[in-house]
C-alpha cells in the first residue's frame, strides 16, 4: 500500500487511523498484548521483598504526537504515516486497519505537532 497525499499550503493534513484486532488470529493473549504494547506502551511494576519499582515502557505512539479518539482510533500528522504503516503491516494478518485523510484547524494541528492528547 502506498499513500501519497499532497498537503495543503498550511500543512494541516492529518490522518485518522482506525484498527480492529481479530483475537482468534493471534496465537495467544501474549501475542495480542504484544501488539497493543508495541503501539501504546505499558507500565511495568516489579515488586521485591522491600520495594516496588515502576517503569513506563514506551510504544510507538509514545514517540509520535497523536490525538487519541478512542481505544482503536487515533490521529497523527501526515508526516508520521510511514512509521504507522510499517507497524500496521507487521500485524496485517491479525488486524484490519483503515486510514482517512483529514484537515485540522490550525490550533488543533499545533497540538498534534507538540503533544499527545486524548479527546473525551
Amino acid at each position: 500500500m502506498k499513500i501519497r497525499i499532497k498537503e495543503d499550503e498550511k500543512g494541516n493534513v492529518a490522518v485518522l487511523i482506525n484498527f480492529s484486532t481479530h483475537s482468534e488470529k493471534f496465537d495467544s493473549n501474549y501475542e495480542r498484548n504484544k501488539f497493543f504494547r508495541g503501539l501504546y506502551g505499558w507500565k511495568q511494576i516489579i515488586r521485591s521483598e522491600k520495594s516496588e519499582y515502576r517503569y513506563q515502557r514506551n510504544g510507538l505512539l509514545n514517540e509520535i504526537p497523536h490525538i487519541k479518539v478512542d481505544s482503536s482510533v487515533f490521529i497523527v500528522a501526515m508526516k508520521e504515516m510511514e512509521r504507522i504503516i510499517k507497524y500496521m503491516k507487521e500485524w496485517e494478518d491479525k488486524i484490519d486497519y483503515d486510514f482517512l485523510k483529514i484537515f485540522l484547524e490550525p490550533e488543533e494541528y499545533e497540538k498534534l505537532k507538540s503533544e499527545n492528547i486524548k479527546i473525551r
